[in-house]
Formats: C-alpha cells, structure tokens, sequence
C-alpha cells in the first residue's frame, strides 16, 4: 500500500492537463507516442466530443507504474510505484467532475499555463483541493512559449494561491530557449540530449546560475525543515542537511499542507519525468492519511476504518457513468478491506446486498477485468 499514489490532475482549462498526462503515458510505458490534442489522438480524452472540442469533458482514470529516477534514496526508492491517475476537467462546467474526482484522491498535481500564472479556475480548483485536504505538487507548463516566465507565475501562486509555494528545481533558459533544469535537492542540472527533447543528459550546473540556486535551495530548507523539530535544530546549529534528510523534510510538510513544491516545464517533454518523481516522492500513499470515517451501518455510530486489506471492506462510489458496451459504470475508491469478483456488498444508499459480477481495472475507455481489488485502489463495477 506504501507504493501506490492516487493523484489527480488539475488546472484551469487549456493550461496543459491533458497534455502532461498523455506524456505521463509514454514515459511510464503505457503508451507509444505522445497523444497530441489537435490531432486528436490523445488516451484520456476519449469522446468524440473531447477530440472534435480538444477540451476535457468527463474525468478519465488510468493506471500507470513509476520507478523514482531522480531521488532513488531509501528502500522504496528502486520499486515500483502504482499511479491511479484521474485527468479532469479544467472547463467551469465541468466542475462536479473535479469535485467528485478530489474526494477519492490523496494527492493532485496542479498545473498552471506558465505564460498566465494563476487563472479563475485554478483559484477553483485550488479551494476544492483545501476543502478535501488534498496534498498538491505545482507545475507550471508551457514555459518554452513566448511569455513563459517559471518565477512570475511563482509569484502570482505564492500571491494569490500559497505563500508556502516552493521550487524543488529551476528551467534553464526561458522561453524558445527553455532546454533543461536544475533540481534544487541535489544540485543537478539536466538538459534536452536531443532535438526532440524526450531524453536528458546530466551536465554542470550553469555558472550564470550558481547564485540563484543556492539562494532557492536554501528558501527550500527554511521552509521544509519546519515540519520536523530535528531537523530544526541540526539545520540551526549545523546550516547542512544531506539530501535525504532534505527530502524527508519536503515529504513531510507537504503531507501537512505546509509546503507546495515547485516545478516548470514543457509537457510535451522529459521534464515531465521529474513531477512523476516528485509525485512518487512528496505525494502520500493511502497509508499517509489519518483513518476513513464513516457511519456504521449496523448502529448508526461513526467508525473508522485503516488503509488494510485485512479490515472489513469499505469503499465510496464516486462516479456513474453511462457505458455503451457494459451499461451503468460505477466508480469506487477502496479505502479498506478487499473485494473479489462474486462477493456481496452492501449498498447503503438503498441498505440492499447486491453482489458484484465484474471489477474492472480501467485506462480511459479501455478496461481490464480483475478477481480482486485491495485497499487503497480505484476501479469499477458494473451494474449496481
């Protein structure tokens, strides 16, 4: 359970959700090119209607795998890691679609349009996520455009948004001119090896940079260090941390709400690989979370239930969806216990035992039929 992150994404429309999810796809493996949106060939958004439009109508759910690249330390750092993805809406009228997404999710990626910082709907968005206490990572995308600027729309988040918005890395070079990063934990500067921008390659950090790293990385530890009282005091009387220790402390305010870590980039390339190390790193697992409460249908009582699959079964029905070839979709969230195929479970909005025939693990409008499904997972059944 340690391994899995349910994470959505979210943002004001056209900032670039979509986009980043479908590279997420290539780059865990899940598909063979990026889908491109003009062309009509992204995974996530499915319907006609999402490909003639090019916007996102309906939140899609997907499941993709991730082995941490950048910050391999610790004994989670070389396994793989189960993403349950869920791409939202960012149009206004689409908005129950982000709500109902973000009470089943444990963390979310927010991603803003790079060239206009903090828009309407990423205010929305952004008071949802505060509502259900949702962990959150920032990206600001689209920097390799005319009017891409990583540290005014820094500003505008930390103005409008969280003042605890922090970068974990910097772009090098802005705009047409955009060709790397430099990742603040470790010191490390990667740039495109190839024209096409979808691999990196490790080089020095650039001397017209120096300065400013030092400056943001230490900006990084003030605020990270907070969370844990010895780090605190090692940070005060030493002024080092190693880091892994730093890491420690960016995982564990962002946990808290404390700290928003901060990336940039363009999502149609590599650097898309380091928010999904970011995600596997800072982002919380079901285990993270305090108990699921509910009410015990039996007395009435509240009660709460662990992320286990050794507790009784517990999960919320999030989403119905209309399905041409199977019927009535029910979405759910497992926060405990485990359902296999044929068990019976009971619905308490009618208090009748209906009995599950088909779990279905689902990639946009493709689905995959499981035996079982454990705590802490998203899936699917059919006509409840």
């Amino acid at each position: 359970i340690e391994r899995i992150r349910n994470i959505g994404i979210i943002a004001h429309i056209d900032a670039g959700k979509t986009t980043t999810t479908e590279t997420f796809l290539y780059y865990t493996g899940k598909t063979h090119k990026i889908g491109n949106i003009d062309a009509g060939t992204t995974q996530m958004d499915w319907m006609v209607q999402e490909r003639e439009r090019g916007i996102t109508i309906t939140a899609a759910a997907t499941t993709c795998f991730w082995k941490a690249k950048l910050y391999d330390f610790g004994p989670l750092g070389q396994t793989d890691f189960r993403i349950n993805l869920i791409d939202t809406p960012g149009h206004i009228d689409f908005t129950a679609e982000v709500q109902r997404s973000l009470r089943v999710l444990d963390g979310a990626v927010v991603v803003f349009d790079g060239k206009e910082g903090v828009q309407p709907q990423s205010e929305t968005v952004w008071r949802q996520a505060d509502k259900y206490g949702v962990s959150r990572i920032c990206y600001f995308n689209k920097l390799n455009l005319t009017g891409g600027d990583f540290y005014a729309s820094l500003e505008s988040v930390r103005q409008k948004l969280a003042p605890r918005a922090c970068p974990i890395q910097l772009p090098i070079g802005i705009e047409t001119d955009l060709k790397g990063i430099v990742d603040l934990i470790t010191r490390r500067a990667f740039v495109y090896a190839d024209e096409a921008g979808l691999t990196m390659k490790e080089v020095p950090v650039p001397e017209d940079m120096k300065e400013l790293v030092e400056k943001y990385r230490a900006q990084l530890i003030e605020m990270s260090v907070e969370a844990d009282n010895e780090l605190t005091e090692k940070f005060l009387s030493d002024g080092i941390l190693t880091n892994e220790e730093i890491i420690f402390a960016i995982r564990k305010s962002t946990l808290a709400g404390n700290l928003f870590p901060v990336l940039g980039g363009d999502g149609r390339r590599v650097m898309v690989e380091t928010i999904l190390d970011a995600v596997v790193q800072f982002l919380p697992s079901p285990l993270d979370l305090p108990p699921t409460q509910g009410i015990d249908p039996r007395n009435g009582e509240v009660t709460e239930r662990k992320a286990s699959d050794d507790e009784p079964f517990a999960s919320l029905a999030f989403k119905i969806a209309a399905d041409p070839y199977v019927g009535s979709l029910t979405f759910f969230r497992v926060y405990s216990g485990k359902l296999a195929r044929g068990s019976y479970v009971l619905n308490t909005s009618t208090q009748d035992k209906e009995r599950v025939g088909r779990i279905l693990r689902l990639h946009a409008n493709e689905r995959e039929e499981v035996e079982e499904i454990y705590a802490g997972e998203i899936a699917a059944t059919v006509g409840l």
